[in-house]
């Protein structure tokens, strides 16, 4: 579920930068019930000591819970239910999202809907999380080129993702033309220049967990960037590339922002 790896620090630094440059743009929150936090940070807890125990430690030190962070060094305090009791971050999933170097999302369903009820998004791909959060499976993804169908069956989809108690795992890709982590629409991003031609092939790997028991899931995404150049240099990957890029219908190549010119340098 999560992938810790040597490139750690990177996003360390570029998770502290967003939240210093705003954090109300990155993490963001919309009727998330108590319950739901809790079992999330819980869960959180649970797998990074389950995946990771040279990393992380949790002690039970009475009225309060302790989760030792060897990466950043520090030391987070929940109480017995799971909520925030130390100082720095703003709650639970804030702390424990700065200890990762994915970015997590709850989705919430109850009363009959269901919606994006916590955001906490420090590498978002040319979206805003605080223009998301509270909104249901249709209206998160609307402007996703060719997710119509999927979208008018997004009541199913979250019901699915409630009930995915052992986790799904799917992969998104895209390219972009800098290495930056960081696409929040409020930032400069780079085009395509063919005259200095640079672009790097941009992957999220998503997992879904459900946790039914609050009619909740929990959505993680961590971000992968590969320079163009080390792909052109790789036969097979070259050609996957080109394969994908001449796959694409118009609608997707916009919402991607594919420039004129970059699949023929690609290829």
């Amino acid at each position: 579920m999560f992938e810790l790896d040597r490139t750690f620090d990177s996003y360390r630094a570029a998770k502290m930068a967003a939240r210093a440059e705003g954090i109300e743009s990155y993490y963001c929150i919309s009727a998330l019930a108590d319950d739901v936090a809790g079992a999330v940070a819980r869960f959180v807890v649970g797998r990074l000591v389950l995946e990771h125990p040279e990393s992380f430690r949790m002690e039970d030190c009475g009225e309060e819970l302790r989760l030792k962070c060897a990466a950043t060094g520090e030391v987070l305090r929940f109480d017995r239910e799971m909520r925030w009791v130390g100082g720095g971050y703003r709650d639970a999933l804030d702390a424990l999202a700065c200890q990762v170097q994915e970015d997590l999302a709850v989705v919430s369903v109850a009363g009959g809907r269901h919606w994006l009820s916590a955001a906490h998004v420090c590498f978002p791909n040319g979206w805003a999380p605080g223009e998301k959060v509270g909104g249901s499976f249709a209206e998160v993804h609307g402007p996703v080129a060719g997710m119509g169908e999927m979208n008018r069956r997004g009541d199913e989809f979250a019901r699915l993702m409630v009930g995915a108690e052992e986790g799904l795992v799917r992969f998104a890709w895209g390219v972009t033309f800098d290495d930056e982590l960081n696409h929040h629409p409020g930032r400069t991003r780079a085009a395509f220049d063919p005259g200095r031609p640079r672009a790097f092939v941009r992957v999220e790997r998503q997992t879904i967990w459900g946790l039914p028991a609050v009619g909740a899931a929990l959505f993680t995404i961590r971000t992968y960037v590969y320079d163009v150049e080390r792909v052109r240099g790789d036969a097979i990957l070259r050609a996957a590339l080109g394969a994908a890029l001449r796959s694409m219908t118009e609608e997707s190549r916009r919402y991607k922002g594919l420039e004129v010119g970059f699949g023929e340098w690609a290829e």
